[in-house]
């Protein structure tokens, strides 16, 4: 903390009035003897608790009693002796001064615990909204994937594993009414760096035409993976292929990971 920030805070008030843990005290004076700004701050602070403590029993000088003497013009009469005025007064100040002084410290204590708890709240309110504001989107991607599914228009398309990774799978859904298509990618492995996969609709006959349908790209960042490609027009098979980024004009064979007819 900086001494800018110790004398904002109101700790040295703390401090003056006694407040402060024994390790907070230490602290503090270690900070006074290093910083000049600080020690002169804590000084004030004392000189400030003088004055107030003063101000509720003031003292008037043997001078300032002749020069009231003087403008009452009063004259020599008989002396009474009178006892010496008691202290008790100037003690009822004193005790004041401290009183309204801890009070005044048990404020800022408590008003530093409220601006204190203000900020807890509001950081875990913002940490609520941003939970709230993914679970709802993470719900919403739900939804989308299980009305695809569940359409019964949509034609479903299994598409086992090839050589290259036997142990892979994927389905297509197709509408062939609306031409919308989509893959479900969760059996596939994480692509590597700089690959993505390739989906393609295939004809068979007479010879294989293979017609890119789009890729699965933001593989990693789509937690459902269902992905959403171009229309299809007509197809006969559908087929996935790991291609370097930004695709390939026609397919990698030795790199076709599922094939499936429709």
């Amino acid at each position: 903390m900086e001494a800018k920030e110790y004398i904002e805070s109101g700790i040295l008030e703390l401090y003056v009035y006694g407040l402060l843990t024994e390790t907070e005290n230490l602290e503090i004076a270690e900070l006074a003897k290093k910083n000049p700004e600080v020690d002169q701050e804590i000084i004030s602070i004392e000189k400030a608790i003088v004055a107030l403590s003063s101000s509720f029993s003031p003292f008037h000088s043997v001078a300032n009693f002749e020069k009231i003497k003087a403008r009452l013009e009063l004259k020599h009469g008989k002396v009474v002796d009178m006892k010496p005025a008691s202290n008790w007064s100037q003690y009822v100040g004193w005790a004041a001064a401290v009183l309204l002084l801890l009070g005044f410290g048990y404020q800022t204590l408590e008003l530093t615990k409220t601006k204190e708890a203000i900020a807890t709240v509001g950081t875990e309110k913002n940490k609520i909204e941003k939970d709230y504001a993914f679970l709802d989107q993470q719900n919403k991607q739900t939804e989308k994937s299980l009305t695809i599914v569940r359409d019964i228009k949509n034609t479903g398309v299994t598409l086992g594993g090839q050589a290259v990774s036997p142990s892979s799978f994927a389905k297509v859904y197709w509408n062939k009414g609306t031409k919308t298509t989509y893959i479900d990618a969760a059996g596939l492995p994480k692509p590597p760096k700089g690959m993505v996969y390739q989906v393609w609709a295939l004809k068979l006959s007479p010879v294989l035409t293979p017609t890119s349908i789009g890729l699965l790209s933001d593989f990693e960042g789509n937690s459902q993976k269902i992905f959403a490609v171009n229309q299809t027009d007509s197809a006969e098979a559908f087929g996935i292929t790991l291609e370097p980024a930004g695709g390939s004009l026609t397919p990698t064979m030795e790199q076709l990971y599922t094939l499936g007819k429709v």
